[in-house]
């Protein structure tokens, strides 16, 4: 009987560990080798546990391997490592079993960064090729790893704007260097950031450059698209940023303009169509009310959305609100906006990106499931009958792309037509005294703060003239009153900057630098170079006009 017994816990012992070993990365030579004759049933669950334990460990350690990869790769930084890592990252990943790539976790990483189905890559085209030619017409966005949206939103733009203008050639640059390495690393696409994008102009012989956003407004992505630019400048004979897509930023809550007169019309038409309405008006008596959700901002462009609000009431649409991710402004909050909602009486809700892309943003913070979303927000509020959401990007509205059109046009015109602003008329020599002046130059990158209204401090004492401009910000260092060739000399006496504080027409201020520069002739351009905070010189012309 002893015999027999053990001859069935034996084969107990070897089917278990052989078990083990094929449902475990690997499993230590001590743990099978433990089960010897003699072995008790207690001391060989304890050899399968430790198999066990041991392959758990292997599946997290390589779990993990991919984690710091993603990790390393989730950086807004494109170094020399980029293009291996991107590689790396991939190869670890398909390299794990389905239960392993459950178990990746890190700062930025999880299963979804490489196992998310979001449409097929190879459907858009990245616009990289070189032989551009003397004209470019550079298309930046901010950019979306999500496929379909890419190939829709941003695509479609980019398509519009090739057959708009077929004697330019259409290039596209993305400045979230996140989302490019994570193109490349799931899908290996390879798409130019902002500076890969002007390298490759500069070195097919671009002498023409035309930049159009994407961006829905003069925010913190558009100013630092400017800062950017502004250090190619003098690789190119003309530059010139056409503007984003609900143009200047106006005043107050209350400006608005025929950009966004257009953009609310075009998105809340193709909301109600697909809601399955006739019009507004329909919607409105079935007790439905529109959300679109922008992205929200601290910068002081923020008030676009407010403008936007502005724009639905004076279109008399009544049940359409705007929000925002981030809440800012405050009254686009989700909560504020559930709350006005609610008050306005409405039953049902849709919800809609006011954004290019229907990208990370529309899928989750809109429409995912977790309880933190708009959906889950509008539903846990226990006021509506129905939460419904359209997974859609303003880029794939026709007339949301003809502004885009129009924008590049009016850049175009203007470098075809020889267009500068006007200036007042030349007057006399002046007294002595303090007087408002306009500072206008030859770049759209290098002007005075908006706050200014594009004017400075003109003091006249003794016959000599100086005035005091407040730039955007800090990142033009110094000044000198002639040409780079010039500053760049020992000796060279460049102008040091002042720190003024800017106050915006919403309230809020900012340090930006100021300079006092010396005028010698009114309405006459004169030479004026710019250092930038990467030590560089740039030429530019300037003049001065009194107001």
């Amino acid at each position: 009987m002893r015999k027999k017994s053990f001859a069935i816990i034996s084969a107990m012992v070897i089917s278990s560990a052989a078990f083990s070993a094929c449902n475990s990365t690997s499993v230590p030579e001590a743990a099978v080798g433990s089960v010897t004759e003699g072995t008790t049933a207690v001391e060989t669950e304890e050899a399968t546990e430790a198999a066990e334990e041991s392959g758990a460990e292997g599946d997290k350690e390589a779990a993990d391997h991919v984690a710091e990869l993603i990790d390393a790769i989730y950086v807004q930084e494109r170094t020399e490592d980029t293009d291996r890592l991107c590689t790396e990252a991939k190869v670890a990943w398909d390299g794990l079993t389905d239960e392993q790539k459950e178990l990746v976790e890190g700062e930025n990483a999880d299963p979804d960064y490489f196992g998310r189905d979001t449409g097929d890559a190879s459907k858009d085209d990245p616009l990289n090729a070189d032989e551009i030619g003397d004209k470019e017409l550079l298309v930046v966005s901010f950019g979306t790893s999500f496929n379909d949206s890419r190939a829709e939103d941003i695509g479609g733009i980019e398509k519009a704007l090739i057959k708009a203008y077929p004697d330019w050639a259409v290039r596209r640059a993305f400045t979230s260097q996140i989302i490019l390495n994570h193109i490349q690393a799931r899908d290996d696409e390879k798409i130019d950031n902002i500076e890969q994008a002007l390298d490759r102009a500069v070195e097919n012989g671009v002498k023409t450059l035309v930049v159009q956003p994407t961006h829905l407004m003069h925010g913190a992505e558009y100013d630092q698209l400017t800062d950017t630019i502004s250090e190619y400048e003098d690789e190119f004979e003309t530059v010139v940023i056409a503007e984003p897509l609900l143009g200047e930023v106006g005043d107050d809550a209350e400006t608005v303009n025929a950009d966004k007169k257009a953009v609310a019309e075009a998105v809340t038409a193709e909301a109600v169509k697909a809601a399955g309405y006739d019009d507004l008006k329909a919607a409105d008596g079935d007790s439905t009310a529109f959300v679109f959700m922008g992205h929200g901002t601290s910068h002081t462009a923020s008030v676009t959305y407010s403008q936007m609000q502005t724009q639905m009431d004076k279109l008399s649409y009544d049940n359409v609100f705007i929000g925002t991710v981030e809440g800012e402004p405050k009254e686009t909050s989700c909560e504020n906006v559930i709350e006005a909602v609610k008050a306005a009486g409405y039953k049902n809700v849709v919800l809609r990106p006011l954004m290019v892309v229907a990208g990370d943003h529309a899928n989750n913070d809109m429409a995912g499931d977790e309880e933190d979303s708009w959906k889950s927000a509008f539903a846990a509020a226990g006021a509506f009958d129905k939460v419904d959401v359209q997974i859609a990007g303003l880029g794939g509205i026709d007339a949301v792309q003809q502004i885009y059109i129009e924008h590049a046009g009016d850049a175009i015109e203007s470098i075809e037509e020889g267009r500068t602003k006007e200036s007042t008329e030349a007057v006399g020599k002046l007294e002595d005294g303090e007087y408002t002046a306009a500072f206008t130059t030859d770049s759209s990158m290098f002007h005075v703060n908006e706050a200014k209204d594009g004017k400075g401090e003109l003091t006249v004492k003794d016959g000599e003239m100086t005035i005091h401009v407040s730039l955007v910000s800090k990142n033009i260092v110094k000044l000198y009153p002639g040409t780079k060739e010039d500053a760049e000399k020992a000796g060279a006496e460049v102008l040091e900057p002042t720190t003024d504080t800017v106050k915006y027409k919403d309230g809020t201020e900012e340090e930006v630098y100021g300079f006092d520069i010396p005028v010698k002739e009114l309405d006459e351009e004169f030479n004026l170079a710019i250092l930038g905070a990467k030590g560089k010189w740039y030429d530019h012309k300037v003049k001065v006009s009194i107001v």
